[in-house]
């Protein structure tokens, strides 16, 4: 399934409806057509930028020099996930087939992240973005995202949750593990959908990837490369997905919001130059992206400002904040919905 669908069939027609009237003035606009050429530009760029890492990587040898490849690596891999974020949504090409080969070539095999398992889950949170018991990513596993989640949680975990203001960056350092457990387990999983290939790729990735560090480095360095690697890539996709809806209204499991608002009030967009965009995979423009999820990334700017006017002049609060801004209220709310959790005395 397409994180496309993530949009009703009535509102993708859209006649008769407020996000139809949006819809109908972007498409004008153009900005719902291909940009093929932009992204094989960009996948050009990216390979180059991934494959000089690893040339650098063997150049250097047996140097603790390697922990600032590490670090230029997590952000090599940190934009190939965004690429396969974009092939997720549809975004590159009309054909889903070349869409999915862009996301197994850049999830499974370039990063270990399973694309298969990825589109299901990023599927559900668009399709219900910060609804209780709808959307994934506030399910309260690690976090906790409500009054109720955090008053259910005991041991460890009520101490995670009264701190997890306090915790939550040093957590993302894990990030990158948890999905590359994540994505073993969903492969594992007898039904899989192209379980056989996706089982394939992600083993070839952990060979090149292990295989290369363990040939070149002694073990106590590939074990800092590892470490710095990974925790890096792991705090770099936390900080680029934290702004989106973190600190957000939560909506009920029976909320009934129109799709139009419902993806408008729980996102937040964050403001910033080309630097920024770049740094973010264009996820700063969440609310444009939420509208309207096949939207090509270089789209999204150009569509900003007639999203903006739209809002205001249907009345719908449009949320921008600067980059540090929007980190202080998603780790503000994490740290005040964290305190509703049971003291210890308690």
């Amino acid at each position: 399934m397409s994180i496309i669908d993530a949009v009703p069939p009535s509102s993708r027609r859209g006649r008769g409806t407020e996000y139809g009237v949006l819809l109908a003035e972007v498409r004008r606009a153009g900005l719902l057509r291909r940009r093929t050429g932009a992204y094989a530009v960009r996948m050009a760029a990216n390979a180059v930028a991934f494959a000089a890492g690893w040339v650098a990587f063997a150049l250097i040898g047996d140097s603790w020099w390697q922990m600032l490849t590490a670090a230029y690596l997590a952000v090599s891999f940190a934009q190939c996930g965004f690429l396969g974020h974009d092939a997720g949504h549809r975004q590159i090409f009309r054909s889903a087939s070349a869409n999915k080969a862009v996301g197994l070539v850049h999830g499974n095999l370039g990063i270990g992240l399973a694309y298969g398992w990825w589109v299901d889950k990023h599927h559900r949170h668009h399709t219900h973005p910060n609804q209780e018991g709808l959307d994934p990513d506030i399910d309260g596993e690690d976090l906790v995202f409500t009054t109720g989640q955090a008053e259910g949680r005991r041991g460890a975990g009520r101490f995670i949750a009264r701190n997890q203001g306090w915790l939550y960056l040093p957590m993302l350092l894990l990030q990158a593990v948890s999905l590359h457990v994540s994505s073993v387990r969903a492969v594992m999983r007898p039904g899989y959908p192209g379980r056989g290939r996706e089982a394939v790729l992600l083993g070839l990735h952990a060979v090149a990837y292990l295989g290369a560090i363990a040939l070149v480095l002694s073990p106590g360095k590939a074990l800092a490369f590892v470490a710095v690697h990974q925790g890096l890539l792991g705090l770099y996709l936390g900080l680029s997905f934290a702004p989106n809806h973190k600190g957000m209204p939560i909506l009920t499991a029976d909320d009934d919001t129109d799709f139009l608002r419902r993806q408008v009030l729980t996102s937040r967009n964050v403001r910033g130059g080309r630097l920024v965009d770049v740094l973010l995979g264009s996820l700063n423009y969440q609310i444009e992206h939420h509208l309207f999820p096949s939207m090509p990334r270089p789209a999204l700017r150009q569509a900003q400002p007639i999203v903006r006017a739209f809002c205001r002049d249907h009345g719908l609060p449009y949320v921008e904040t600067g980059l540090l801004e929007s980190y202080r209220q998603a780790i503000g709310y994490l740290h005040w919905i964290g305190r509703s959790a049971p003291s210890d005395a308690g």
